[in-house]
């Protein structure tokens, strides 16, 4: 099986996404990382009615013919309340987000105005007209689509859909995936360590960043390495979810029995991609469900995932935007270390605005990935210098 690049691999992987079917209908506290079902149309108009965009007084702009024009104030409307039509010659003591009064065309603000004892007011600043009013429909309109299948409902998009008077939003079912790691190498965190092994941090790695996206994980204990166990419980997984994550096990050693394992138990469509860290990275599906699996050291396991596993993934979801986003940025720093393959370097923005790069760019240096806010995209063959431009991949952005 040849070798794929970056991005003949994730048009391979996007083309066999498969949406997930059924949907729930959740109340918005618990709609937070779902994905939309069905466009939300609003009802009403955002706001419902004009309303002060500040404290101040409501006004004709004709009865303030000059500055220091003295008006009487003839009521007091607080946001929540209702409104009476303005008499002719006065003004409307008014507050932010309260209703206009019919007849008022423009809000002073207070700073500009001055109370006397009479219970005038003194105008210092001349009003136009729809100073400081928020016009009715001005956000929304009713009847506009104001989020679409598909989108990733952000606290944003919940704030917006709670703003049109949805309660409740139909969302996709959640992704079912089921996680495994591979390698008797593998101690569990809080459990003695053993000769020759190290802790599995790929296991907590992989499901934590599976349940910040919305998913339903199920976690298995680390694969023994013996071909009959890893075939029984992919098995066991691929009849049970719509996905199956393993991480290690997927090169071509003695040891590693993934890949004939999947061979076995359903297909293998892709097993190494020309990017570094992660060439040894595995697709296919086992029994009904789709499968990867991921490099064993950890840092290959975090970028592999970000840059292939992830937009996958959110196709599987059901959501709209899925493709990860990157732009130009200034390098503060150099590489002069070309790989052969496509490379995807941890580095992070500085206070001066060009990236830095975390030091030690191994393939086990886990530290990287918590220092780093994004990859540095480096094509093959290809050297940095300090004030080169290079394509940046941010994390916090990805879809």
């Amino acid at each position: 099986m040849s070798m794929l690049s970056v991005d003949e691999a994730l048009e391979l992987m996007l083309k066999r996404a498969r949406k997930v079917k059924g949907t729930d209908r959740v109340p918005l506290v618990e709609a937070a990382g779902r994905i939309l079902a069905e466009p939300v149309v609003s009802a009403i108009d955002v706001p419902p009615f004009d309303n002060s965009g500040m404290d101040g007084y409501a006004l004709r702009c004709d009865d303030v013919p000059a500055l220091g024009s003295r008006l009487p104030v003839s009521q007091r409307i607080p946001a929540g309340s209702a409104a009476y039509p303005l008499e002719a010659g006065t003004v409307a003591r008014i507050f932010t987000g309260a209703p206009v009064p019919a007849g008022a065309d423009a809000v002073v603000m207070q700073e500009h105005c001055e109370s006397l004892a009479t219970g005038a007011l003194v105008i210092n600043n001349i009003p136009k007209r729809g100073e400081n009013i928020r016009k009715a429909g001005e956000d929304i309109r009713r009847g506009t689509e104001v989020l679409a299948a598909g989108t990733l409902l952000t606290p944003a998009a919940i704030g917006l859909a709670a703003s049109v008077g949805v309660a409740r939003l139909p969302v996709l079912r959640r992704l079912s995936v089921g996680v495994l790691s591979t390698g008797s190498e593998l101690a569990t965190p809080g459990h003695a360590i053993g000769p020759g092994q190290i802790y599995n941090s790929n296991r907590y790695l992989i499901s934590a960043v599976l349940k910040n996206l919305g998913c339903d994980v199920t976690d298995y204990e680390p694969l023994p390495d013996t071909y009959a166990a890893t075939c029984r419980i992919l098995r066991k997984a691929g009849a049970l979810h719509d996905l199956v994550i393993t991480s290690g096990g997927v090169s071509a050693g003695e040891e590693d029995h993934v890949r004939p394992a999947v061979e076995t138990e359903g297909e293998l469509n892709l097993w190494k991609v020309a990017m570094k860290p992660g060439k040894p990275l595995a697709f296919g599906k086992v029994g009904n469900a789709d499968f990867v699996g991921l490099p064993g050291n950890p840092v290959a396991a975090f970028v592999t995932f970000h840059v292939l596993i992830r937009p996958f993934l959110r196709k599987c979801q059901g959501a709209s935007r899925y493709r990860n986003e990157s732009r130009g940025m200034v390098a503060g720093f150099e590489w002069n270390k070309p790989a052969s393959r496509r490379e995807f370097l941890r580095v992070r923005a500085g206070a001066d605005g060009r990236l830095e790069r975390f030091p030690n760019q191994g393939s086990g240096v886990l530290t990287s990935c918590l220092w780093a806010d994004g990859f540095a995209d480096i094509p093959a063959e290809q050297t940095i210098n300090v004030g080169d431009t290079v394509r940046y991949i941010p994390i916090a952005e990805m879809p």
